[in-house]
């Protein structure tokens, strides 16, 4: 991979990181303990592996910032800052800031005036997080009681020895030292050939009463502050003759443990135990990693991790660090082995070529059956069901789970909440609901404003909310689900509901109503998508200026989908966004009028029969009696104004959509097809029962209907005749 491609993978790579980081930080806010600590160490991972991967490619300003984040979270990991409201926020702003800097390094742009002015304002908020000088005098003597825990013999090492620069060797040498014609204090003076031996305290409390005092045996024992920059091992192999009966415990300096956790970050991508990582990085000898494991088994295969602690209580940051590299290679690996990234482009370049191997295969039958050969059509026909295995499989490679784009809404509620002084929860359903990855692209702007919308006109204030006897928490949900070869999208809120008579006078202000009209509620709730509509009793920095809502049907639309308003007044509102499960093929049932072929989507076709002269209606109009029901019939060639004689036998395909069926006449049935949807120029943008075209196995072009585009078209025809 040349450095480009890696600076490409690091943004992406950062961005994603961000997402999690702004996800886990959500988290906090009246979180369990148990949890709580889990979520802190997931932002910290993703700040410090950010700051880490910056480093490498010099991006010097994501560094510095992010190191000052990183440490009020080290802080809060350490139990030495609450996440309170007020913090949790600013970390909040701190991930945007962050995100900010990543943009503006992809985009090779300098770090603008105000951006500086933004970061040093947060910096400066951070270091109040950092600046704590009572837990910083505590901090030396908690230490110190921990390393008196863990042996009597480190109780002669007051806190500042523990953070100064110097080694701290512990070493009580074994009772037969002398007997073994071992002299304690030549090792002492061989470890001054490797640096300086600053000070030396003997250990009193391991020599006995005088009467049980031998003469033979050796009770020596030492506390030394070494300076060297030799490393651990080195100085561990000055004892190597006595190191089986004695006890020696070797600390590092605090240089030294820094040194040690960036070794660790620094290493490759490999799966490696805990010991491995830290005798690696010189923060764990073989010796001790040895003794580390046997009281493993001692001990009913505890955590080495926290027998390594018990050991050395110093080395605590180093361990945080190898478990933090650990975790974030195995998660690693684990994201390799299930997935592959591809990029955007190729993969649309593959549907399209699918696409077209589809629209060839359609030929490839049409040409077997004018041939009549029936071997041939038996090979087509098991190549036209491989195809589909392929069109299916290429279609779900683009095929994501929505909860991706429900889970930046958190963010949202919680913000826009706290601006408007209201207690709201947002509540998610059916977030691992796929859809196709260039419809979720797409419906993130109109689902902000729609939640928007929600959170300021619907949810009512808190004192309002308790007038009305309603719980003062609003709600607002976001809920997803597959419905008829749809993808159902609802935004619902526990508020205020839609006033139908409010609607209607605000429309008759604007002239988008005459004073007599008669118009249905759900007729009404279609004008708030009018642009230039607001109920808003006043103009704020999220609505009252009649922006929003019309682009949100607008760019539905665009989508070859449409939108539902349900409302109750004082229960709520919901609004339904129905969309296509993908853009690019769909199985259709090909129709055909007069000389002309159409494509209905086959997921809303329900059954095809006769049209049989006796079961229409009466009082002639257009409907048929079925098996007891009305269905309501659409002469297509009537609706679409297509000239030509009229065969003797018709048929009626009825269909479904959005609940309501009806009864499509037609003069021919040609079956199904895979089809391959070309979308229509901005000349057809108006054209409801359109939906786009698709090229025909003969080379012809056939139009692709909208059932309910073409339902609604009939039905405001008729109320426009019954209005006149």
């Amino acid at each position: 991979m040349n450095m480009d491609a890696a600076l490409q993978t690091f943004f992406t790579e950062s961005r994603e990181l961000l997402e999690d980081m702004e996800t886990q930080l959500l988290q906090l806010e009246g979180i369990e303990e148990d949890s709580l600590q889990e979520s802190l160490n997931a932002v910290f991972r993703a700040a410090h592996t950010i700051k880490g991967s910056a480093g490498i490619f010099n991006l010097d300003v994501i560094v510095a910032f992010t190191h000052v984040v990183e440490s009020v979270l080290d802080r809060m990991r350490n139990h030495q800052l609450q996440a309170d409201d007020a913090l949790v926020s600013l970390l909040l702003q701190c991930r945007d800031h962050i995100a900010i800097l990543v943009d503006c390094a992809e985009a090779e742009e300098e770090v603008d005036g105000e951006i500086k002015q933004s970061g040093s304002q947060l910096l400066s908020q951070l270091n109040q997080y950092l600046v704590q000088p009572d837990a910083a005098d505590k901090a030396p003597a908690k230490m110190a009681t921990e390393l008196a825990n863990v042996s009597p013999k480190f109780e002669r090492m007051t806190s500042d020895a523990v953070h100064n620069e110097c080694w701290h060797i512990s070493v009580r040498f074994g009772l037969n030292s002398f007997r073994d014609g071992m002299d304690p204090l030549s090792f002492i003076s061989f470890l001054g050939s490797l640096g300086k031996v600053q000070t030396i305290t003997p250990l009193s409390e391991f020599i006995p009463p005088i009467e049980q005092y031998d003469s033979e045996s050796c009770y020596l024992g030492f506390d030394l502050q070494f300076a060297s920059s030799a490393s651990k091992q080195e100085i561990e192999d000055v004892f190597e003759f006595v190191k089986e009966d004695s006890e020696i415990h070797i600390i590092a300096p605090n240089s030294q443990l820094t040194e040690y956790i960036q070794l660790i970050e620094s290493m490759p991508e490999i799966d490696q135990r805990l010991g491995e990582i830290l005798v690696e990085c010189g923060a764990l000898t073989e010796a001790e990693l040895a003794r580390a494991l046997t009281t493993q088994q001692q001990v009913q295969n505890a955590p080495i991790g926290e027998i390594i602690a018990q050991q050395d209580a110093s080395l605590n940051p180093v361990l945080d660090a190898a478990l933090n590299k650990q975790s974030k290679v195995r998660e690693s690996l684990a994201k390799e082995q299930k997935s592959l990234r591809v990029d955007a482009d190729k993969l649309d370049h593959l549907i399209n070529l699918v696409g077209e191997l589809v629209t060839a295969g359609a030929g490839t039958s049409l040409m077997a059956e004018n041939f009549g050969d029936s071997s041939l059509c038996e090979s087509v026909s098991i190549l036209n069901n491989l195809l589909e295995e392929v069109r299916d499989a290429a279609l779900k490679l683009r095929m994501v789970p929505i909860g991706a784009t429900f889970s930046r809404f958190q963010r949202v509620v919680r913000d826009i909440a706290k601006e408007l002084d209201k207690e709201i929860e947002l509540q998610i359903s059916g977030a691992d609901t796929e859809l196709d990855k260039s419809v979720v692209e797409k419906i993130g702007d109109p689902l902000m404003h729609l939640v928007r919308n929600a959170i300021d006109h619907g949810i009512e204030s808190q004192q309002r909310r308790f007038e009305l006897g309603k719980p003062e928490c609003g709600v607002i949900s976001l809920h997803a689900f597959h419905d008829s070869g749809n993808i159902v999208i609802e935004v619902g809120d526990d508020g205020k509901g839609l006033d139908p008579q409010v609607i209607r006078q605000k429309a008759i202000e604007k002239g988008l109503l005459e004073e007599n009209a008669n118009l249905s509620d759900e007729e009404l709730f279609n004008i708030i998508f009018e642009p230039g509509f607001s109920t808003a009793a006043q103009v704020s920095n999220l609505s009252g200026r009649g922006v929003g809502m019309d682009v949100v049907k607008r760019n539905i639309s665009d989508l070859r989908g449409r939108v539902e308003v349900l409302s109750e007044q004082g229960v709520g509102s919901t609004m339904r966004i129905i969309l296509p499960l993908t853009l690019a093929i769909i199985d259709g049932f090909v129709i055909g009028v007069a000389d002309e072929q159409y494509v209905l989507p086959l997921d809303l076709v329900q059954e095809c029969l006769e049209l049989n002269g006796s079961a229409i209606a009466q009082d002639d109009e257009p409907y048929l009696n079925l098996r007891g029901q009305v269905l309501p019939l659409i002469f297509l060639r009537d609706c679409l104004e297509i000239s030509g004689p009229r065969p003797r036998r018709q048929s009626v395909v009825v269909v479904q959509s959005a609940g309501q069926y009806a009864g499509i006449v037609v003069d021919r049935l040609f079956g199904e097809f895979q089809t391959v949807i070309k979308p229509l120029g901005k000349l057809f943008s108006r054209v409801g029962c359109i939906s786009g075209s698709t090229i025909m196995g003969n080379g012809s072009v056939a139009l692709i209907l909208d059932i309910h585009g073409l339902m609604n078209s009939i039905i405001e025809c008729e109320q426009l005749q019954y209005r006149r």
